[in-house]
């Protein structure tokens, strides 16, 4: 990495695009961050990764630090992040073992299981695996939700509540995906909370969701505006903090440095579910998770400085460790 000198601009790479179902909302993230992004601070370059993958990555090595705003498989699940890390370039957001576990719904779920973190009752398939409606209703309930196991913005999710439901949502969620997971409805307020930091996170205040389409689908979410927003969420302070700490115990079990953006519902019995994070969360001028950080005090510019100060301070770390037993 190129060192800083004064009045000296960092050259920023911002990463886009990609070969996954989320290539358009990244592109829409990616607008975003570089129109905020300090030009008296920052010598920024759009990155732009085709649908079939192809771009040019020798060229990250002239960059101080590069930023992936790549949603999905390809660019939020480890291998961008494991690429970079190979070309010896600071990148914003989790490294390759936060990445690849955050994206992976079946793995999150069994690590939070572990940790003692409260999750809903789910069931996972690989592809060609088979599992009858009756086992599922018996161990799930009616409705579930089938997912692909590896993407986000609610792309390829179903909500079921009879059989021929489940047929068409098990052959929607393999199209995207080898491994799907179907979990049971929880019924309460959707929460969302959003992290920041390497060893020591901090949370901002939660917001909540409230879909007015039957769930926070992708339509909802960048196509219809099916939903509304309130922030900070009317909740009570102490259930605040509660959620607060639960987001960043997410995020250290996870292993995750940088940003996520931790979900969860909130059940009408006070009882928090913890539904996911995700490692590279929207950044779309209607995204939560600047919202979020916005409405704890901190705008998009300077938390996009924070972001950038972060992978640059985790990269010197790591420089410092040994590569040799001499």
């Amino acid at each position: 990495m190129q060192k800083k000198t004064a009045g000296k601009k960092l050259k920023i790479g911002v990463l886009f695009g990609g070969k996954s179902a989320e290539h358009e909302v990244s592109l829409q993230s990616a607008k975003n961050v570089i129109n905020a992004l300090d030009k008296s601070k920052y010598l920024i370059t759009p990155i732009k990764i085709n649908k079939d993958g192809k771009f040019k990555f020798d060229e990250l090595k002239k960059f101080d630090v590069v930023f992936p705003v790549m949603h999905g498989p390809f660019g939020e699940d480890g291998s961008m992040q494991g690429l970079l890390k190979l070309a010896g370039v600071p990148f914003v957001g989790p490294s390759v073992l936060g990445s690849a576990v955050g994206m992976d719904k079946d793995v999150m779920k069994r690590l939070f299981r572990d940790a003692g973190i409260p999750i809903g009752k789910f069931i996972t398939l690989s592809a060609g695996e088979k599992k009858s409606f009756s086992e599922i209703k018996k161990t799930l309930g009616l409705p579930v939700f089938v997912k692909p196991a590896n993407l986000g913005s609610s792309v390829g999710i179903s909500k079921v509540r009879n059989e021929n439901e489940l047929n068409a949502a098990l052959k929607n969620a393999f199209q995207y995906d080898t491994k799907i997971v179907i979990e049971e409805n929880i019924a309460g307020q959707e929460i969302e909370c959003s992290v920041l930091g390497n060893e020591n996170p901090v949370a901002s205040v939660p917001g909540e969701i409230i879909a007015n389409q039957e769930f926070y689908s992708y339509n909802a979410k960048y196509i219809d505006a099916g939903y509304e927003v309130v922030i900070p969420a009317k909740i009570s302070s102490n259930k605040a903090n509660e959620i607060q700490k639960i987001a960043i115990k997410v995020f250290k079990v996870l292993c995750c440095e940088g940003m996520g953006r931790v979900d969860v519902f909130l059940k009408k019995n006070g009882e928090v579910i913890v539904n996911e994070i995700n490692t590279i969360p929207g950044f779309t001028a209607i995204s939560m998770y600047p919202k979020l950080w916005e409405a704890s005090g901190m705008p998009l510019p300077k938390l996009l400085d924070r972001l950038v100060s972060l992978a640059i301070e985790r990269f010197q770390r790591e420089q410092k460790l040994k590569t040799t037993v001499k």
